[in-house]
């Protein structure tokens, strides 16, 4: 997750040197890449100019359609662009003949400097705007004003906890039931600051509404279910040789990320004159056992980096 109390950065691609030495490795070409999270274009657009023959990337978010194909047109055809969720990368891939899989697959999760900035999209509790908070914000989804204004107090406080891994869950769910109707980001954020403890408030290093504002937008654009699911098309997708690249940005994304990645690389052989119903061949290997993490001066210069992680893996 972006630290929505970070200074005002343009966005800039995160972990980019560390994602093309992943990705192209000395000796490695890339004919076919997915990009599942296009944002401003930037991974996509050092992918093209490394060399990629064609890369096809994906986005939600309209306003980082526009960004990306303003970045991407000097490529031309080698530059697929849709509408959609990585989800859905498969079916594309496929309509493009792409059926014997890619070379290179990277997603970076979370959110983007540009969302955080524009304070219409919902996204960001510093700036005053529309209780939004949809990638796609023409989708016709729920908002996050719609789940803070009409679901119980009970529901609210299992999706803090789950969700945000807020302490203050009970407390502030029935703070904000009490508080009840909301249309803007400041409004939500002042009853939510006004209802945590006064104490805890005084030491905490993030503002108290960060927490609340992370679970309203994963449930609202059931983002750990997404990852979830696309994890095993992903690794499908990977020829052998290709490599899959993820940075995450808090640890209920890292952990579904590091659990596929541990259990599709894991070989399990059933023993002499046995046949383990589990048995199974390992289909990845780890290329980075721990996650690569940003530099000192990558955070420096852009502070969205300092909670990513990447984790690679190559299809055997």
């Amino acid at each position: 997750m972006t630290d929505s109390a970070a200074p005002h950065t343009p966005h800039l691609p995160v972990l980019l040197d560390e994602i093309l030495a992943a990705l192209l490795p000395p000796g490695r070409r890339i004919e076919r890449a997915i990009d599942g999270t296009l944002g401003a274009g930037g991974h996509s657009q050092a992918l093209l100019a490394q060399g990629a023959q064609r890369v096809l990337s994906f986005d939600l978010d309209p306003q980082a359609l526009a960004l990306g194909r303003a970045a991407l047109g000097e490529y031309g055809e080698r530059s697929v662009i849709v509408h959609a969720s990585y989800l859905h990368m498969r079916q594309h891939a496929d309509a493009l003949g792409w059926g014997e899989g890619v070379d290179a697959l990277l997603l970076d999760l979370g959110m983007s400097s540009m969302q955080l900035d524009t304070a219409e999209r919902g996204f960001a509790f510093m700036k005053d705007g529309a209780l939004d908070m949809r990638f796609d914000p023409t989708s016709g989804d729920a908002t996050a004003a719609d789940l803070v204004n009409t679901w119980e107090a009970g529901e609210l406080a299992t999706l803090f906890y789950r969700y945000g891994e807020e302490p203050e869950s009970r407390r502030l769910a029935h703070a904000i039931v009490a508080g009840r109707p909301y249309a803007t980001t400041r409004h939500l954020a002042e009853v939510i600051e006004a209802a945590y403890p006064r104490q805890k408030r005084r030491t905490m290093h993030i503002h108290p509404a960060t927490r609340v504002f992370q679970a309203l937008r994963i449930e609202v654009n059931d983002e750990l279910g997404t990852v979830e699911r696309a994890l095993p098309i992903l690794l499908g997708l990977l020829r052998p040789g290709g490599r899959a690249a993820i940075i995450s940005f808090h640890s209920l994304e890292d952990r579904l990320v590091k659990q596929a990645f541990k259990e599709a690389s894991t070989e399990i052989i059933s023993p002499p004159g046995m046949v383990l119903p589990d048995a199974k061949s390992a289909q990845v290997q780890l290329i980075t056992r721990k996650p690569i993490i940003a530099s000192a001066a990558e955070i420096a210069r852009n502070p969205r980096s300092r909670s990513a992680k990447l984790r690679v893996v190559e299809r055997l």
